[in-house]
C-alpha cells in the first residue's frame, strides 16, 4: 500500500514500503525511531546522536548536524533521510536531494507538534496499529492535555540556551511551549533576535531580518536583571552549562539557578512523552 506523508516543508513524500535504510541527522529522531521499535532500520546517525547508548553504539556516524558527511550518507544507500529544518543545513539537504534521495524534513515548535511528527514516523514505519506505539503515543497526547488542563500560576522564567554570548529563546520555541506547558512564563517571550549584533545588545537602529531566524535573541545580563525571573533554569545543552555559570547568575543576585535536562526541554516526539511530566515537576518544585 503506497503511503503519502506531507513533512514540515510542506512537500508531500510518497512510500511505497517501509523505509529498510534510514540515516537520521536529527538526535530526538533517532530516539524516536528506537522508542517505535524501528531501530533496526537506522544505518546512519550524526555524532550527536547519543540515545539509546546501546542502539547507536552499533550505528556508523555520519559527522555532525551541521557538517555531515553528504558523500558518507549517500554510500550508505539510504531510502530515506530525516533531517530538521533548524538543526540542519539547507545546502546539506538540497546535496541529498540532487543525489536521488528522499529526505523528510521536520520542525516542531510546540510539544504537540512533536507528538504529531511522532505518529507520522509511525506511520511511515508502518507500526502505528502496534500496541506499544498506540500506548507511549496516548501518554503523550494525555500528558499535554494534563498539562493545558492544570495550568497554575506561572513562574517567570529565563532559559538561556548559551552563555558567551549569552542568548535565550522566544515565545515561537519549542522550549518556549514547553515550559509554558509545564508551568513556567518565559521571560523572554516577545523578544526577538535583532540584526546585526550592535542592535540585539546595544540598541542600535536594526536593519530588515525578513528571512532570518529572529527566535533566538542575544541577550545582556542587564537585560535578565530587568526581567525579573524567578526562575534561571539553566540545560545541558545545547551549551553544556556548568556549575560556574550557575554561580555568575547567582552572582546577579538570582537566588533560584537550577541546572536540568536539555533533552528533557528540547528533544521533541517521544522524549516529550517522558520529559514534559519531569520538567512540571521541576518546576513546581521551585514555586
Amino acid at each position: 500500500m503506497i503511503i503519502r506523508i506531507t513533512d514540515d516543508r510542506k512537500r508531500e513524500l510518497t512510500f511505497g514500503g517501509v523505509p529498510k535504510r534510514v540515516v537520521s541527522l536529527v538526535p530526538s529522531d533517532t530516539y524516536s525511531i528506537a522508542a517505535l521499535g524501528c531501530a533496526g532500520a537506522l544505518v546512519g546517525r550524526t555524532d550527536y546522536c547519543e540515545l539509546p547508548a546501546d542502539v547507536v553504539a552499533k550505528i556508523p556516524s555520519i559527522g555532525g548536524t551541521k557538517n555531515p558527511r553528504v558523500d558518507d550518507i549517500v554510500a550508505l544507500e539510504p531510502d530515506l533521510v530525516i533531517a530538521n529544518q533548524e538543526e540542519n543545513t539547507r545546502s546539506d539537504l538540497e546535496k541529498l536531494a540532487q543525489h536521488g534521495v528522499k529526505v523528510l524534513v521536520c520542525f516542531p515548535k510546540r510539544a504537540a507538534d512533536g507528538l504529531a511528527h511522532l505518529a507520522r514516523l509511525a506511520k511511515i514505519f508502518r507500526v502505528e496499529a502496534d500496541p506499544n506505539v498506540r500506548a507511549m503515543m496516548k501518554q503523550g497526547y494525555e500528558a499535554v492535555r494534563e498539562a493545558e488542563a492544570s495550568r497554575a500560576e506561572p513562574v517567570p522564567t529565563f532559559c538561556p540556551i548559551w552563555m558567551k554570548p549569552l542568548m535565550t529563546i522566544n515565545g515561537d520555541t519549542f522550549i518556549s511551549d514547553m515550559l509554558a506547558l509545564a508551568g513556567a512564563s518565559n521571560v523572554f517571550a516577545d523578544r526577538e533576535r535583532r540584526y546585526p549584533l550592535a542592535a540585539d545588545l546595544r540598541g542600535a537602529t536594526p536593519m530588515d531580518a525578513e528571512g532570518r531566524d529572529t527566535r533566538y535573541p542575544r541577550v545582556t545580563m542587564e537585560e535578565v536583571v530587568a526581567r525579573k525571573p524567578a526562575l534561571v533554569l539553566l540545560p545541558d545543552e545545547p551549551h553544556p552549562f556548568s556549575e560556574e555559570d550557575a554561580n555568575v547568575f547567582r552572582g546577579e543576585g538570582f537566588t533560584k539557578v537550577v541546572r536540568t535536562s536539555g533533552k528533557d526541554l528540547c528533544w521533541y516526539g517521544a522524549r516529550t512523552v517522558e520529559g514534559l511530566p519531569r520538567v512540571r515537576a521541576l518546576i513546581d518544585a521551585q514555586r
